[in-house]
């Protein structure tokens, strides 16, 4: 490791005081910024550790959405009484992430702003239409993710909460890497109580995606053989030494299928 700053303030505007330095980066749960430190992959002057702010935790359910305070760990999601009552499927797929240690240190605002083209979060937001607010705007979460590593955060912008609308029925799974436990294919699938339907893939290309054929398909039979009758396009998948693109594009109607029928249990 080499020198830098370390500033532990105790509230959001101390914090994006602090961003405003472009040589700062956040630090909430540290495990994907660390690790490309220890690699000199990103070799910030300064770090401003978020972990001391406790406007950016707690999880509450308000009318029909479910908030999520940017620090709120894996684990906290997981486990939650109001996320596993209001959106099980959101809570399962924090239960799935990592490892313990990256379930007791990584946060929600973190995995999103990092945007892992294998994270799971992504399609969480993206399937059930959830909307991410920071310290100056709130974005729907259909114009968050840009691309790889990439989103709409500009600098020093910092994710506060998360607005996740309460859906009907949702249900995600993912075939995962054995080792990192990142999706090779992820499928989210989320049907709103007025019968609208929204697919997002993660794994699968530079960054999660919606799957409008599914949602069409799923929106006039929302059915397990519904969703396996759908063929989705190679094209613009990733092909690397874990998966080809043509074996994403098969999986995630499989997945969604599979995703179908635990959402209707």
């Amino acid at each position: 490791m080499y020198p830098f700053e370390l500033h532990s303030p105790r509230s959001v505007s101390e914090a994006v005081a602090l961003l405003a330095n472009p040589d700062a980066r956040p630090l909430a749960g540290g495990q994907s910024l660390v690790p490309a430190m220890k690699l000199r992959l990103a070799s910030p002057a300064a770090l401003v550790d978020l972990n001391g702010i406790e406007e950016l935790r707690g999880i509450r359910r308000d009318g029909e959405t479910l908030v999520i305070g940017a620090g709120s760990r894996h684990a906290e999601i997981a486990q939650a009484a109001d996320v596993t009552r209001a959106i099980p499927a959101l809570a399962g797929m924090a239960a799935g992430i990592g490892d313990l240690q990256v379930r007791n240190l990584g946060t929600l605002g973190g995995a999103l702003a990092n945007n892992d083209p294998a994270a799971c979060y992504p399609a969480a937001v993206l399937g059930l239409g959830a909307v991410i607010r920071t310290d100056r705007r709130s974005i729907p979460g259909d114009a968050f993710f840009k691309g790889m590593y990439e989103t709409a955060l500009e600098p020093g912008e910092l994710i506060v909460a998360v607005e996740f609308p309460i859906p009907e029925r949702a249900a995600y799974l993912k075939f995962e890497n054995p080792a990192s436990r990142f999706a090779l294919v992820g499928v989210f699938v989320g049907r709103d109580r007025q019968g609208a339907v929204r697919v997002a893939a993660t794994g699968c290309a530079g960054c999660a995606f919606r799957v409008t054929p599914l949602e069409q398909a799923l929106e006039a039979d929302f059915t397990p053989d519904a969703a396996k009758a759908v063929r989705i396009p190679a094209d613009g998948l990733s092909t690397d030494l874990h998966a080809s693109a043509a074996y994403r594009a098969h999986l995630i109607p499989v997945l969604a299928a599979r995703a179908v029928v635990r959402a209707l249990q």
